[in-house]
């Protein structure tokens, strides 16, 4: 839930900051998403975790102390964070340009055409592909064994073989909760995106994250595949 909520305040940060007007902040903002989206989640985590101290190490420096679930955490934000980044880049671009220039046309600044315009219809086109988003985290919790995490796998796999003596049930609960809480995400995804439809008029072709990580903006003008 944490890294969630940090994921995508860090998304809307950088996904607005790609498309800014300004180089010093647009292409800052696109190295840190493209760097972040190329490292693996695991060797992510695992250097958060393990990096730190090693350089400590190296300087002769005490290292610092960095809790299992702070390294998950970040490591969750960063590369979630990145994807969805793209994501509301893709969502404001999603929205029929007309719109924008229709906006500057009556006077508002491109604060309040975001603001006012594109965020709103873009919210509502991007609801399918964050929740989508928000489930891949909460699987990607599980990574958190590569650093001993109390997670639910790290939890399952200790209890339930200490219990029962057999792993390969411990593996079929614990995969059931993880389907259980996937369904549920995916159903609200699909119930927010009616739900803000039937409030909201937009002309943005509705988002949805595919199988390898891509967004796609569906079809018609102005869309397109990152």
């Amino acid at each position: 839930a944490v890294a969630a909520v940090l994921a995508v305040v860090f998304g809307v940060l950088f996904g607005i900051g790609r498309l800014s007007d300004h180089a010093w902040i647009r292409v800052p903002s696109g190295a840190v998403v493209e760097f972040f989206r190329a490292i693996p989640l695991l060797l992510l985590i695992f250097f958060i975790f393990s990096g730190p101290a090693t350089i400590a190490n190296a300087f002769n420096r005490e290292p610092p102390q960095i809790s299992t679930f702070t390294a998950l955490v970040i490591g969750l934000m960063l590369y979630n964070g990145s994807v969805l980044a793209e994501i509301f880049r893709a969502g404001i671009r999603a929205v029929p340009k007309g719109q924008s220039e229709a906006a500057y046309a009556v006077g508002l600044r491109k604060s309040g055409v975001m603001r006012l315009i594109l965020v709103p219809q873009a919210t509502t086109a991007m609801m399918p592909a964050i929740v989508s988003q928000l489930v891949v985290l909460l699987k990607d919790s599980a990574l958190g064994w590569i650093i001993s995490y109390e997670d639910l796998l790290n939890a399952g796999y200790r209890l339930l073989p200490a219990q029962y003596g057999n792993l390969i049930p411990a593996a079929i609960i614990v995969t059931l909760i993880y389907v259980v809480i996937n369904l549920g995400l995916s159903y609200l995804a699909h119930w927010l995106e009616r739900r803000s439809r039937r409030s909201r008029k937009t002309s943005a072709k509705t988002m949805a994250a595919d199988p390898v990580g891509q967004v796609e903006l569906g079809t018609g003008p102005g869309t397109g595949r990152i």
